[in-house]
């Protein structure tokens, strides 16, 4: 029986959404300490990656990521105050999700068919 998930994006805003995706570039920016970096290791282009940041930087009032122009080693990047704050912020809602999706599926586990009778669609 496969085990029930949870996908957790929140729609700040009609434009603002933060999902796991973002909150991972910014993890592995704080990792890494480079847009570029992060980047390769999520299998995304620089180009994406900086797309992303950017559109982060923009929707807050402060910048989450700070960069620095690099020479011969290239840039830096690190996560400012405000950026730990809302890796942090969604780390949480998504513990508490978790814990209370995990208390409360097993209710709708119970309640589906058999797996012959299971679909694609949710």
């Amino acid at each position: 029986m496969r085990k029930a998930s949870l996908f957790l994006r929140l729609d700040l805003t009609s434009r603002v959404r933060l999902g796991p995706g973002k909150i991972r570039l910014l993890e592995e920016i704080a990792d890494r300490g480079s847009i570029s970096a992060a980047g390769r290791a999520m299998k995304m282009s620089y180009r994406r990656a900086w797309l992303l940041v950017d559109d982060l930087n923009s929707s807050f009032r402060v910048p989450l990521v700070s960069t620095r122009l690099g020479g011969t080693g290239g840039g830096k990047a690190s996560l400012t105050p405000a950026g730990r704050s809302v890796v942090r912020a969604y780390r949480s809602i998504e513990d508490e999700a978790q814990r209370i999706f995990l208390k409360r599926s097993t209710a709708l586990m119970g309640k589906l068919r058999g797996p012959a009778h299971r679909t694609k669609r949710g």
